[in-house]
């Protein structure tokens, strides 16, 4: 189960680890061997800060970031890598400057919109999009897609986790891969190696967290 035999994977930075969890794990979209707990990171004041400062350095003078889309609940990280961003001593385009921290409203289609008085925090503005994790990269292709409807220009993705570089043509920036567990896999439901073993679920998981079956 999650919580029994959850382990720290450290970094170099203070109070920057990956809880995870070793099991048979199911989202909406695919099936895990790991069940990875970033509640810390998006509720804690610290450990959000130290997630901001270790993607906000792949964030140059180069890149035009108006406005951080989170998702999943990022809004505490996305806070704090604003402020990261706009500091006088960061060397970034925005510095001196401001940058709007959102999320977008679902619809029960689970689509992504924005209210009229939102827009003008989307339309003409350069986007950068922050999520929990980018695994199958559903989520944060909506998000890409919402904001190019919208008429914003996505400035990238940046993650938590990530398996991927790339999503929908963007670089995408994550604290941690699955270089950082052994084994690692997430695939489709019908490609499971643990189903085909006879394995049952241990938990159905998404960005909130987990629920035990059994």
């Amino acid at each position: 189960m999650p919580a029994d035999n959850m382990i720290k994977i450290k970094t170099k930075q203070n109070n920057l680890f990956l809880r995870v969890s070793q099991g048979h794990f199911a989202t909406n979209h695919s099936h895990s061997n790991y069940y990875i707990d970033v509640v810390a990171q998006k509720s804690r004041l610290s450990e959000a800060k130290a997630v901001a400062k270790a993607l906000c350095g792949s964030y140059n003078y180069s890149t035009v970031i108006d406005t951080i889309l989170c998702l999943d609940g990022t809004e505490v990280i996305g806070t704090c890598l604003a402020d990261q961003l706009t500091k006088n001593d960061f060397m970034n385009i925005n510095a001196h400057q401001t940058i709007y921290v959102m999320t977008p409203e679902m619809t029960g289609t689970s689509q992504m919109i924005f209210r009229d008085n939102l827009v003008p925090m989307i339309q003409g503005k350069h986007v950068l999009v922050l999520a929990v994790s980018v695994a199958t990269g559903g989520t944060a292709k909506a998000a890409i897609e919402a904001v190019r409807y919208y008429g914003g220009e996505v400035s990238g993705v940046a993650s938590i986790f990530s398996t991927t570089e790339e999503c929908a043509g963007y670089t995408v920036t994550s604290v941690f891969n699955p270089n950082d567990l052994d084994g690692y896999f997430t695939v489709p439901s019908h490609e499971c190696p643990l189903c085909k073993q006879g394995k049952k679920l241990d938990a159905l998981i998404n960005s909130y967290g987990y629920s035990k079956l059994g």
